[in-house]
């Protein structure tokens, strides 16, 4: 009876931070679906006639949607390439005694905590830039042409600097991870006379699996929702090289004045995102169980 009563307790002590989060959830998203079904042109405000599904119609039969789309599964899939193999490399070495190796754990994970305009603006313009950057100082160094990374390979350039943000995060699981390394294992494989590249692959990446699959969960649901890199850097472009969904919302809501058509949009995305995190759900949760 007791525990029935503390349980009641703590329910109505937590039922206010509940009700805010929800009202917080749930009113911009009753507006959004609101906003979906009309006609909402900011440069005709007051005239927003009901027209129902029209809107999802046209933003997902726009052939600049497949384009986002794509745009979209090529920057995750970078992304999380780089991050995940880069991230493994980088917990290996950081795992092996060294001079400094604290000092040099902390500028490792500093990227991190970088706000994305900013880190964005560096690589824009001191590291990219085709005429001053580091990298075309590097490629001039050694006879070549510099690139101009954001007009003959932009989707890449934006796919770099959001790994190189995301890189941290995935090297921080993944050294806590390898650091639980039974080192019983170790100095078993050890003994045995067991090749640095099979212990790697027999007994450390299937020790990591469980901590990639966590990376992949976590970095996949905020990299469906990359945006300020690509406004900072590409505006979209070319074309419509580097537009992600979330931009292509910005631009019809902000650029093309069309909230309605945004907002079907925005829906379109939150759907797209639940479904991706649901099966990205299902598979850790089988991770977990093995």
């Amino acid at each position: 009876m007791a525990t029935r009563h503390a349980r009641g307790l703590a329910r109505i002590a937590v039922a206010p931070s509940v009700l805010v989060l929800f009202l917080w959830m749930i009113v911009p998203l009753g507006m959004t679906l609101y906003f979906s079904v009309l006609h909402y042109d900011l440069l005709d405000p007051g005239n927003e006639p009901f027209i129902g599904f029209l809107n999802y119609r046209y933003f997902l039969t726009d052939p600049a949607f497949f384009a986002a789309l794509g745009n979209t599964l090529k920057l995750v899939g970078a992304v999380l390439a780089i991050t995940v193999v880069g991230g493994i490399l980088l917990a290996l070495l950081l795992d092996q005694p060294f001079l400094g190796r604290g000092i040099v754990r902390l500028m490792v994970i500093a990227p991190f905590f970088v706000m994305p305009t900013v880190s964005a603006l560096i690589w824009k313009n001191l590291l990219m830039h085709p005429v001053s950057g580091l990298f075309a100082w590097i490629a001039r160094s050694v006879g070549l042409q510099p690139i101009d990374w954001f007009a003959q390979a932009p989707l890449t350039a934006i796919s770099l600097i959001v790994a190189w943000q995301w890189l941290p995060f995935a090297t921080l699981i993944l050294l806590t991870a390898l650091q639980s390394l039974d080192q019983e294992q170790k100095e078993a494989a050890e003994m045995d006379g067991a090749p640095a590249v099979a212990y790697f692959f027999y007994i450390v990446l299937p020790h990591l699996a469980r901590a990639i699959t966590v990376v992949i969960l976590i970095e996949t649901i905020f990299l469906l929702n990359v945006f300020a890199e690509i406004r900072v850097t590409t505006g979209g472009g070319p074309g419509l090289q580097t537009t992600n969904i979330p931009f292509l919302v910005y631009a019809q809501a902000l650029l093309q004045f069309d909230v309605g058509g945004a907002s079907a949009g925005g829906i379109v995305a939150v759907v797209l995102a639940n479904i991706v995190a649901f099966f990205l759900v299902r598979m850790i949760g089988r991770n977990l169980e093995a």
